[in-house]
């Protein structure tokens, strides 16, 4: 049944400034490899950042009025995640929505079908990740649901939870696990850092890397 829901927990406002530091790569990998979007979602333009909580819209294929919904419902600071059936031919969302958008505050938007109006967009400067880009237009038919749990690029994501994306693209962190994946990103990245540091000293991949056992185990040889 069409259901609108406006009141629930979002991810506190410090994870989500707290992983907002971080890219999605990073990210995904200090949660264990998880909550990855599918790779055919990406911004729109490579400069665009996203992070803050996801609010879900379900949405029929060619039609946009449960997100045209979701833009006057949701917070300053949401994300607004969108499963539209991974229909990409359709132009579901462009520059005038897009000024709703930023004129309510909303963080970005994310669909798993098309946009169009891009070079709008950007100049507009909000957040957008797609599908596809495609110009032609929708209906306001199909009621849907708004804060219900969705699928969107392949993951579950709940209303709350935290969407970070960036020019490589999503990923998704559960809202309780949000502030733990942040200490594990600042990790990950130091340990980088610190690679990076010693590459530039004159360190070696086999070395630093450790792969001396592991080529050894496989019988690798070399001419060397």
């Amino acid at each position: 049944m069409p259901n609108i829901i406006t009141k629930f927990e979002r991810a506190k406002t410090e994870d989500v400034a707290a992983l907002s530091k971080f890219g999605s790569a990073t990210i995904h990998e200090a949660q264990g490899r998880l909550g990855a979007l599918s790779s055919r979602i990406k911004p729109i333009d490579r400069n665009m950042r996203v992070c803050g909580p996801a609010f879900t819209v379900e949405s029929a294929p060619r039609d946009n009025i449960m997100l045209q919904l979701a833009i006057h419902y949701a917070q300053k600071g949401d994300v607004i995640v969108v499963s539209a059936g991974e229909y990409e031919e359709a132009g579901s969302f462009g520059d005038v929505l897009g000024n709703a958008c930023v004129a309510k505050g909303i963080a970005g938007v994310v669909t798993d079908t098309g946009v169009r109006d891009t070079l709008a967009l950007i100049e507009l400067g909000l957040p957008v990740f797609s599908r596809s880009v495609c110009i032609k237009g929708t209906v306001k038919e199909t009621l849907g649901q708004i804060n219900s749990d969705i699928v969107v690029g392949g993951e579950l994501i709940r209303p709350g939870d935290v969407i970070c994306g960036d020019a490589d693209g999503l990923v998704m962190v559960r809202k309780e696990d949000a502030a733990e994946v942040a200490v594990k990103s600042q990790a990950r990245d130091d340990i980088e850092a610190k690679l990076i540091a010693d590459y530039k000293a004159g360190g070696t991949v086999i070395d630093l890397c450790n792969l001396a056992p592991v080529l050894e185990a496989k019988g690798l040889t070399t001419d060397l």
